[in-house]
């Protein structure tokens, strides 16, 4: 009876079930949060609120104050009941042996097992109910009858009393079963609610793990790739220290060298100043003046073509000019770190089919020309290149781009970048033979050119992959070698008066027409070569 009395007492009066966050308002009286929330919600607009059990009234809506201890009360009552399972309460008649029950009786204030439900009354005032140690929880706590109806503006439960002669009198109210069944409708739509809010959270979660994976693989790519950029800087700059001081080392050995010779001849000019000193003091010690008169009068008495030249000149150590050369290839390997940025996310091109020349073939997705044997019908264009060439669709006014391309082993060709304005038709169309284009070419020898200016390149290509750099803005124009390692092979400088255009050219060699070789010329471009 002790426990029917506690569950009683933490009970909130408003939902009929052991409190929930329970919170009082300022008469003392406790609620479950969520209850008293809903009832001072529907109050709002009647100009007043009032307390559910003694009906104190308020015009300002009552703050809600959180009852710490109770809290911890019911907490502790719930976690007992958890431990003792769907068994925690037994049949009220089944004395000898404890029974689970399966109802409990709201009259009889007892539960009952499956036997003794079947011999129970079925009578209406007989109320059974969902197994419980607390009846007094479904009676009013002012007239002691069985809770039978719903005050709608009160959002309370009430009993047959409540409604004839209590406070509610008046009312608008329901039974319990048609209430719960209107509740248990807005909770379905809540449910509804939430489990959309539930999939769209899931999805979001979803996302945030795809983003995180994708951010993931892409941290450890770039790992990866900055691990190799970084080994190869350090290599690069290995090599570049080993080579500065070998070349340092082999010019103090040449210098030493140099002075050592020059020291052996100056010791024999010594020699040499010494005898013809002593022999002059002697001839000035004479007191015969014939071997004295007989002596020249010219320092060279006694000449032997040894060690006479007065100019000593010994090589000296230009630092300034081997800290420059390093300056220099130290910026150029920075610069290759820079323009490592972009190459991660190329430019991605497609050559314009209404500028190739009719002897340039264009693949279907655009990517690739190559010199056709044959010369193609091909619509007239004011755009259209006469021979060998062909422009890309895009063009750059602003900005920093870079492009990847490949190339065949066989043929003539030559990659850069031209105005729109340059010509079309002969020679003088051809990027790099004019004024407005620039570009790196491969016949025999690898070379760029700009303006009918050709100017071979020292290093040795071997890869069939370049790269191109444009920073508009800042009037530079690189070609790089993309092969183990980049290769900085040129940079142009100058001011860009008007949009730059991607362009292409193929062509047989002259050595390719002396052997009658049948290899294809071809380039081929792409968002990134493989």
């Amino acid at each position: 009876m002790a426990s029917s009395e506690l569950r009683e007492e933490l009970s909130c009066s408003i939902c009929l079930n052991v409190y929930t966050d329970p919170v009082n308002l300022r008469c003392g009286h406790n609620f479950c949060r969520d209850c008293i929330t809903l009832v001072l919600d529907k109050q709002r607009g009647s100009g007043a609120y009032s307390c559910p059990d003694c009906r104190e009234t308020s015009k300002k809506r009552p703050p809600l104050q959180k009852n710490i201890a109770l809290s911890n009360i019911t907490r502790r009552l719930k976690s007992n009941q958890a431990r003792q399972g769907p068994f925690g309460v037994t049949c009220t008649y089944c004395v000898n042996t404890p029974v689970p029950a399966v109802k409990s009786c709201v009259l009889c204030e007892a539960s009952l097992c499956d036997d003794h439900l079947k011999v129970h009354s079925k009578a209406g005032e007989h109320v059974l109910s969902e197994p419980s140690t607390n009846m007094e929880r479904r009676k009013c706590t002012v007239h002691k009858k069985i809770l039978e109806y719903y005050c709608t503006e009160d959002s309370t439960c009430i009993c047959v009393s409540c409604c004839l002669v209590g406070e509610h009198k008046g009312h608008k109210v329901e039974t319990l079963g048609d209430m719960s069944k209107k509740k248990k409708e807005k909770l379905k739509d809540i449910i509804e609610k939430l489990s959309s809010k539930s999939k769209e959270t899931e999805e979001e979660i979803k996302n945030l793990q795809e983003h995180e994976s994708r951010v993931t693989d892409k941290a450890t790519d770039a790992t990866e790739k900055l691990n190799l950029l970084f080994t190869d800087v350090k290599k690069q700059f290995e090599v570049l220290q080993k080579s500065v001081l070998r070349n340092l080392s082999w010019k103090l050995q040449l210098v030493s060298s140099s002075v050592f010779q020059l020291t052996n001849q100056l010791e024999i000019r010594r020699a040499q100043l010494a005898f013809k000193i002593n022999y002059l003091e002697e001839m000035c010690n004479m007191s015969d003046p014939l071997p004295v008169l007989q002596v020249p009068d010219s320092e060279d008495i006694f000449h032997t073509g040894v060690g006479d030249q007065e100019d000593v000149y010994v090589g000296d150590l230009n630092v300034q000019s081997i800290l420059e050369n390093v300056q220099s290839r130290i910026h150029d390997t920075i610069k290759n770190v820079n323009v490592w940025i972009f190459m991660e996310n190329p430019t991605d091109l497609l050559l314009d089919v209404n500028t190739n020349a009719t002897n340039i073939r264009v693949s279907e997705d655009q990517r690739t020309l190559s010199l056709s044997e044959m010369v193609q019908n091909l619509q007239e264009t004011p755009q259209r290149f006469k021979e060998y060439q062909v422009l890309s669709t895009k063009s750059f006014s602003s900005g920093r781009h870079y492009w990847e391309m490949e190339t065949s082993k066989t043929g003539e060709w030559r990659i850069g970048v031209c105005y729109p304005s340059m010509d079309r038709k002969g020679t003088e169309s051809y990027i790099g033979n004019n004024d407005k284009s620039w570009s790196l070419s491969k016949l025999i020898h690898p070379a760029v050119v700009h303006d009918h200016q050709v100017d071979k390149l020292r290093t040795h290509i071997q890869s069939q992959k370049y790269g191109i750099y444009l920073d508009y803005d800042g009037g530079q124009l690189s070609f790089y070698e993309l092969g183990d390692h980049i290769k900085h092979l040129h940079t142009f400088t100058t001011t860009f008066t008007e949009p730059l255009q991607p362009a292409f050219y193929v062509s047989n060699s002259f050595v390719d027409l002396i052997y009658d070789s049948k290899s294809e010329v071809w380039i081929r471009i792409g968002n990134k070569v493989k």
